[in-house]
């Protein structure tokens, strides 16, 4: 069944208890008031005939559904309907303390039966969120629920939502009118959520355009509130995304079509006076105690998100896994699969790119893209695979950010960062082929190929290479030169270099406009993952020596402001540190300096050592290294390369150190 392989959210929607006992009380306690974020709840199911539930993973009993509703009202929430959550937003009125807005997914007779005479009798508003396609079903049929079929009794009429409605306690919200299914996604035939995928087809070998795509999300919302209208229901000012899967066209044409509210399953706290355009919400499953409840709350009010839960990362390179043996690729992702199972990894770092001649800079992509050549249209499959096979509760796309080796027919291969000193030692000249971010067609370009990643796949993040750097020899181009001297910098670099004052305020120049354009970037990819989360890789000499910064262009301090996550390469048989222990305990210490160090730095690990021929690093060694990390009060750790071909490093013994950390959120 579709409802089973199609997570409902890449987020955590139910954190593992942490002080369950005590969590209930922890939320009551904390002041609150009328300026309180608006807690959005989400349920589907309310019945106690378990074995006969559509989807027993989101079937409450009626018992448990009653308990959380008392908690919320005994602990001084108050419920609030989409009326007043309009005015709210509008500046008309203001919410009461602490409001709650119910949400019900799918329209299940169940919820006639079960959940409307609970809060009818209790004058509690509720949104129903109706799938149109189910609902015209005639009765002699079985309903196409996704990928599967159930009997017509299970899904409402027409005749009971239009009573419901009447009754002024009912919001009618729209669930599409046929999107709650799969569509082609890839070559390979993976079936994923209608509404944010581009469908594949096999003949053409092609994607829907950016015009076929909307005009079909158009007609489908559209038709659903038109056969609300017929059945004499009003037009929905709700739109509550199928799975939970949403972008910024699906949004704007819920807009158009006059439904300013919409819902999704994202994390984080939700405010009323900023935009209703993808409300986060709580799902609830069937195991959620009240205990679950009021810490899952808490968590989302404090905003206590990913960098409150340990990520254990496996850094993949999808050149491991493609191979133009369809077999044998076949064979090497499920290889990966395993190790991913077995690793109980919950975050991977997922190349999106190829560097063929390894020259260091990409010359081919694993998805489909206006600008460079597509090795193979592989990424969405893999990613798919991940989300739908394993327990990884995020994917990272893995890309760089200025090291693209174009064609040499576009003009744009030309516009490159210039080095003046090509032989200078390796710190100061990077060795990639990069194009300067100081020319407007290189970025326009850039923009274009994470624009194409964003709508090619589903994933959670970013993660930019190392190639975001230049090196204080660096960029001599001449839009760099007309850069500098716009912004009152000398374009004499070695009188720059030379004089300390200069050279900082060059650096911190240079170092703005990558961090400005990895977040132009980010907010590009944004209209098709609308929460992307970024990450970028960091050298580990910019964490230890704080002069580094001027050799590569990077600052610790800035890169965990602006992103989510800092990757700092801590490898030191690459660094040739003369002492390992040492090297780890310096950048844990450098780390501790900040605020929110430790939870927005992810130490990664290597593998293998590549000044010795790629020898592995012995898989103990890494465990010990992790547990010395953990002990020092590092949050997240990972490890590049994970090699699935050759089984390195064994998942037997990282997996009992990964182990040792707990994937709840630890405030």
């Amino acid at each position: 069944m579709l409802n089973h392989m199609f997570k409902k959210t890449r987020r955590s929607c139910i954190a593992m208890a942490i002080l369950a006992s005590t969590a209930t009380t922890l939320y009551a306690q904390t002041p609150l008031n009328t300026a309180d974020p608006l807690t959005v709840i989400g349920y589907h199911e309310v019945t106690d005939a378990s074995n006969e539930a559509v989807i027993p993973l989101y079937a409450v009993t009626t018992t448990n559904f009653e308990a959380q509703i008392n908690y919320l009202k005994n602990n001084g929430f108050h419920f609030v309907s989409t009326d007043q959550l309009i005015k709210a937003h509008a500046g008309q009125i203001t919410l009461p303390a602490k409001p709650v807005l119910l949400t019900v997914d799918d329209g299940y007779e169940s919820f006639y039966s079960s959940i409307y005479p609970f809060v009818k009798a209790n004058k509690i508003p509720v949104v129903l969120a109706i799938v149109g396609s189910w609902v015209d079903t005639p009765s002699s049929q079985e309903v196409h629920f996704g990928d599967s079929e159930v009997a017509r009794n299970k899904i409402l009429t027409w005749a009971q939502i239009k009573e419901m409605s009447d009754s002024g306690y009912v919001e009618i919200a729209s669930h599409s009118y046929d999107l709650h299914h799969g569509v082609l996604g890839n070559p390979q035939g993976n079936s994923q959520p209608a509404a944010t995928t581009r469908i594949y087809n096999p003949t053409t070998k092609g994607y829907e355009n950016d015009q076929q795509y909307a005009q079909r999300i158009f007609q489908d919302l559209k038709k659903n509130n038109e056969r609300m209208k017929a059945n004499g229901i009003p037009s929905p000012r709700v739109m509550v995304w199928p799975y939970g899967r949403y972008n910024a066209q699906t949004v704007s044409v819920a807009k158009k079509l006059g439904m300013p509210i919409t819902v999704s399953l994202d994390d984080g706290p939700v405010y009323v006076n900023q935009p209703l355009s993808a409300i986060n919400r709580i799902l609830i499953e069937n195991k959620m105690t009240v205990d679950d409840l009021g810490k899952e709350i808490y968590n989302r009010q404090h905003d206590l998100g990913d960098n409150y839960r340990a990520q254990k990362i496996m850094h993949v390179d999808l050149d491991y896994i493609y191979d133009k043996d369809e077999k044998q690729e076949e064979k090497n992702l499920g290889l990966l699969l395993d190790r991913i199972q077995q690793m109980n990894v919950n975050t991977v770092y997922l190349q999106a790119f190829s560097d063929s001649d390894a020259n260091g800079s990409a010359d081919m992509v694993y998805f489909p893209n206006r600008y460079i050549p597509m090795r193979q249209d592989l990424f969405n499959r893999v990613a798919w695979q991940i989300e739908k096979r394993t327990q990884v509760k995020r994917i990272y796309a893995w890309m760089p950010l200025l090291a693209w080796e174009l064609p040499k027919s576009n003009p744009v291969s030309k516009d490159l960062v210039k080095t003046e000193q090509p032989k200078a030692s390796d710190h100061l000249n990077m060795g990639y082929i990069r194009l300067s971010p100081y020319s407007a067609p290189a970025r326009k370009v850039i923009e274009g190929i994470f624009e194409d990643l964003g709508k090619s796949a589903t994933f959670d993040g970013v993660l930019f290479h190392d190639d975001t750097t230049l090196s204080d020899y660096e960029d001599a181009s001449p839009a760099a030169l007309k850069a500098y001297a716009k912004a009152g910098l000398s374009t004499n670099l070695d009188v720059v270099r030379n004089n300390d004052q200069q050279l900082q305020k060059w650096t911190a120049f240079k170092t703005k406009t990558i961090d400005d354009l990895a977040m132009q970037v980010a907010q590009d990819v944004r209209q098709y993952q609308p929460a992307l989360l970024t990450a970028r890789n960091m050298y580990a000499q910019v964490v230890l020596n704080p002069y580094a910064e001027n050799w590569y262009s990077q600052s610790l301090e800035q890169s965990l402001n602006r992103y989510d996550f800092t990757a700092i390469m801590a490898m030191p048989y690459m660094e040739q540190a003369k002492d390992k222990d040492q090297f780890y305990a310096d950048i844990v210490n450098r780390l501790k300096q900040y605020p929110n160090g430790l939870r927005k730095a992810v130490v990664e690990l290597q593998a293998v050592n590549w000044r010795k021929d790629n020898a592995p690093i012995p898989s103990q060694e890494l465990a010990d290294t992790i547990t010395s990390l953990y002990n020092q009060g590092v949050v997240h750790v990972g490890y590049y390369p994970d090699d699935p071909i050759k089984g390195h490093p064994d998942p037997a013994v990282l997996r009992k150190v990964f182990d040792l950390k707990p994937n709840r959120v630890e405030p």
